[in-house]
């Protein structure tokens, strides 16, 4: 039988030795929480059999894995001891590495770094929101999967977390959809320790916590002795067995559990215990052994190999019989779990494009981002659609998206489609959460088997700011549909009117962002955007209808124009020849969305000038910046002035090299979108005058 005292003994030691090596780093919460990992991560009571949590440490990506998450990302310590520990490919002198340059036990975990790492945690209350992402993933693909006799995606979503990530506003935004949508699968376990950097939280955080998540819809349990790993085991059996509704166990520790003189204080939270201290508490816990030093009946107390394995090779049985009974829908679980994109995608996709370049429609980007998502969303069942309340507007719900719905019991409600079958809902009403929204479409996409998309206004961006951060730097594949991207919102005024937005999320490391100009460059905006397996895309979408821009092919740069070169994110739109004019080209404008007709009406009303200006649409700046310097300058010739042209902060424009920018630096205002572009400038006229000028000053 597992000794369990000196399994969580082994996690403070490793926490307290690493931290103090690195001499940086987060010992507390680690050393609090030691227990209850040891419950959750460790064998069952009797020592043998499978224990609460089901993962295979000799492959983190089985797909019915349950999936773990340490919202309390600081703490990063005890799931590297537990990776350790329980026999993933993480050796010791990884942990010996803690917090050093190219490491994989980075400050805060990170996913894609460290093996069985399931989401990259640090920023508080957004683990725990992806975790409910997962969950809502794990219950969507259970109905749509499974067969009678055959449950081959059947796992729990754990997620630890402390009272700074419930201090946060997003817990409260996902713990009340975790509620609604009844994902009992859902277990967070609260490591209520009462201590923050600040010290005791009870002047700041007063909470009545176990009634907040009741009335969220919860099942809650505790408080309990967080230091009882039994006990922590006999509930997280209990919260099993509630099917309905996620459980939250309430947990009472001490951080710092162990140390004399830094338990229970803040002392413990963010800094080295210290070598007197360690001594110290190496004594009260009875642990004799020398720093990063593990005995092997510990190990083998803590092996999870075998467990591991057997627990896959069931699972593989119950799979194999299901694809021998439902091959199809095996075939395509695995292809959705892969995150591969169906064969046919490609020329359904290009068949899309053509389709918005013939019809050539005059309508706002918002429908033409919701045309293209009919043909998507019927091609590809994995496109998992949603928006913050704001559905009308954000144009995100299609023929094949029916709302999703679930009964009193916690079902899917399924409807019938266009062909009468019945299916589940595929676009969720979030309400007005925009950052659970974000935070929880990451989760969807860390568990796969679906591509999550959501909407809102662009300028409430900002409430999402960071879950799309974490996307870009987790490298996954979710898309914002971003509505009403500028001044043209009109009357709703400068609260609404997004400036610095676009140039704002354009400075997010490895997020693509598209603001394209009309339904092609739209529908090929989405076709980057589904094929981008490792980033995360913005599509910043207009209120006001767009024209078509006709889209010629350019003699001087036959590569770099038509719609074929819209996917490299610049190029050539129009040439002086386009409009009449039979000279060599002066000038270059560089527009993007609902600029490009402007640019155009410009570059006419300059040929009457006599005046030859080339027209170049940039609906991705992010993606432009990643071609190669050949096609640059194919479409920004060297030694030709140019100017930008957008509804939106001026800074993003100057490294392309242009002599002025047609854009705004101030608030918005609240007037008639017709009235506010002469208002601001962004007339014909004013962008003429703009380039007319710029070729005088040369």
């Amino acid at each position: 039988m597992a000794n369990t005292q000196q399994m969580a003994s082994a996690i403070r030691a490793l926490a307290m030795d690493a931290v103090q090596l690195a001499n940086s780093g987060h010992p507390g919460a680690p050393m609090g929480m030691a227990d209850m990992a040891v419950a959750l991560w460790g064998p069952s009571a009797d020592g043998v059999g499978q224990g609460h949590l089901r993962h295979n440490p000799a492959n983190p990506q089985w797909l019915n894995r349950d999936r773990f998450v340490l919202s309390n990302g600081h703490g990063s310590m005890l799931i590297y001891a537990l990776l350790h520990l329980t026999g993933y490919k993480l050796p010791m002198q990884e942990l010996k590495n803690f917090r050093t340059l190219h490491s994989k036990t980075a400050g805060h975990p990170e996913y894609g770094v460290t093996p069985g790492i399931e989401t990259t945690t640090g920023p508080l209350g957004q683990g725990l929101t992806n975790a409910v992402g997962m969950a809502l993933a794990e219950k969507l693909l259970a109905k749509e999967f499974n067969r009678e006799g055959h449950a081959v995606v059947d796992h729990h979503t754990y997620v630890f977390m402390g009272d700074g990530c419930l201090m946060e506003g997003i817990s409260h935004e996902a713990a009340s959809l975790a509620g609604a949508w009844k994902l009992g699968k859902l277990i967070a376990l609260y490591d209520d320790n009462g201590i923050s950097i600040d010290g005791q939280v009870g002047p700041w955080f007063s909470d009545n916590t176990a009634l907040r998540f009741v009335s969220y819809g919860w099942n809650v349990l505790g408080p309990i002795d967080g230091h009882n790993a039994e006990l922590v085991s006999q509930t997280i059996a209990q919260a099993k067995l509630s099917t309905e509704r996620p459980t939250l166990i309430i947990c009472k520790t001490y951080i710092g559990k162990g140390s004399p003189n830094r338990a229970n204080t803040s002392k413990a939270h963010g800094e080295p215990l210290g070598a007197e201290e360690i001594a110290l508490t190496r004594e009260s816990i009875g642990w004799e052994h020398a720093p990063f030093v593990i005995p092997k009946t510990v190990y083998a107390d803590w092996d999870a190999k075998a467990r591991g394995a057997a627990a896959q090779k069931e699972w593989t049985e119950t799979f194999n019989a299901y694809k021998a009974a439902h091959p199809a829908l095996a075939k395509e679980l695995l292809r959705r779990m892969k995150g591969e994109l169906p064969k046919k995608f490609v020329q359904t996709a290009v068949d899309t494009i053509i389709a918005a370049h013939q019809k050539g429609e005059t309508v706002a980007s918002r429908k033409a981002s919701q045309l293209a998502l009919e043909t998507f969303t019927a091609a590809l069942p994995e496109l998992l659609g949603g928006s913050a309340d704001l559905t009308g507007s954000n144009l995100t719900n299609t023929k094949s998206t029916p709302n999703l719905r679930f009964t009193p019991q916690g079902d899917v409600v399924q409807t019938p489609d266009a062909d009468g079958n019945l299916i589940g809902g595929r676009h969720i009403n979030y309400g007005v959460r925009e950052f659970g929204m974000a935070a929880i479409m990451n989760g969807i996409a860390l568990h796969g088997g679906f591509i999550p998309y959501g909407g809102t206004f662009l300028t409430f961006s900002d409430y999402s700011r960071n879950a799309i951060r974490m996307a870009a730097l987790m490298k996954i594949r979710v898309v914002h549909v971003f509505t009403h991207d500028s001044i043209g919102l009109g009357e709703d005024g400068p609260t609404h009117q997004s400036i610095e937005h676009a140039a704002s999320l354009r400075l997010i490391p490895n997020l693509d962002v598209w603001r394209p100009g009309d339904t092609a460059e739209t529908a090929v905006a989405w076709t980057v955007a589904l094929q981008n397996q490792t980033r995360p895309t913005a599509l910043l979408l207009s209120r006001q209808n767009i024209s078509y821009a006709t889209k010629g092919d350019s003699e001087s740069a036959p590569d770099a124009s038509g719609i074929d070169a819209i996917g490299k994110g610049a190029y050539v739109l129009s040439e002086p020849s386009d409009v009449g004019l039979k000279k060599k080209t002066q000038a270059v404008i560089i527009a993007t969305g609902s600029e490009v007709q402007l640019a155009l009406k410009a570059q006419l009303l300059l040929a009457e000038r006599k005046i030859a200006v080339r027209v170049v649409s940039m609906p991705s700046t992010t993606t432009f910046d990643r071609q190669s310097v050949e096609y640059k300058s194919l479409v920004l010739p060297a030694g030709l002035p140019r100017v930008a042209v957008e509804m939106g902060s001026s800074d993003g424009w100057w490294k392309y090299g242009v002599g002025a920018v047609v854009g705004i630096d101030t608030f918005g205002e609240s007037a008639p979108a017709p009235v506010l572009f002469k208002h601001f400038g962004f007339t014909e006229q004013n962008v003429a005058d703009t380039v007319q000028t710029l070729l005088q000053r040369k």
